[in-house]
């Protein structure tokens, strides 16, 4: 947490939950259980990274009364509620598709690096007094780990049934970038 003067007490609990979100996250991400299976693999590791954004949201919602940015969590407790629940429709089917170990390692090798770059930008976030600001610089590495680990995804052989799903998190977490720097920008 790098903060140069003294944080409220509301920021303080604000970032009280951020960070024990974000360490219920890194835990279910890396203890998540691998196969052999990217697609698998992907779905395992996604989900509790889908349940953190919208545990960040639900946290943000408590403490914003800025209408874009309510939005923007609104609509994101929606969007990863329902890719959740399609990750969920499909992770056994797609559990299935069986991958070389070679594509595997070199996969997961990739994956580690996105999860260990997201997870030192979301801890070393700027913070602030203001907790919409925090929420943004939180959320935007947050939202390149999804669009970085798809992208990868897509570059093997996975099911057909996932693909939608990941090209799905690439266009939404974009935009949702675009607008939290948009907002940024205007000093919000």
């Amino acid at each position: 947490m790098n903060n140069p003067y003294s944080l409220s007490n509301v920021t303080k609990e604000y970032l009280n939950a951020f960070h024990c979100i974000l360490d219920d996250m890194i835990k279910g991400m890396t203890e998540a259980e691998l196969t052999d299976s990217i697609s698998h693999n992907f779905i395992a590791q996604m989900i509790p990274h889908h349940r953190a954004a919208i545990e960040m949201s639900r946290n943000i919602l408590s403490y914003t009364t800025n209408i874009p940015l309510q939005n923007i969590a609104e609509g994101i407790i929606q969007e990863q509620t329902k890719s959740i629940e399609n990750m969920l429709d499909i992770k056994e089917c797609c559990s299935q598709k069986i991958n070389s170990e070679r594509d595997v390692y070199l996969y997961q090798r990739r994956v580690d690096r996105i999860m260990e770059a997201m997870f030192r930008a979301m801890e070393n976030a700027r913070t602030n007094n203001n907790v919409n600001g925090d929420f943004m610089r939180e959320m935007i590495p947050h939202h390149k780990g999804a669009i970085e680990m798809s992208e990868n995804a897509l570059q093997y052989e996975i099911c057909p049934e996932l693909k939608p799903i990941l090209y799905a998190i690439i266009s939404s977490q974009r935009k949702g970038i675009m607008e939290m720097e948009r907002l940024l920008m205007q000093g919000i």
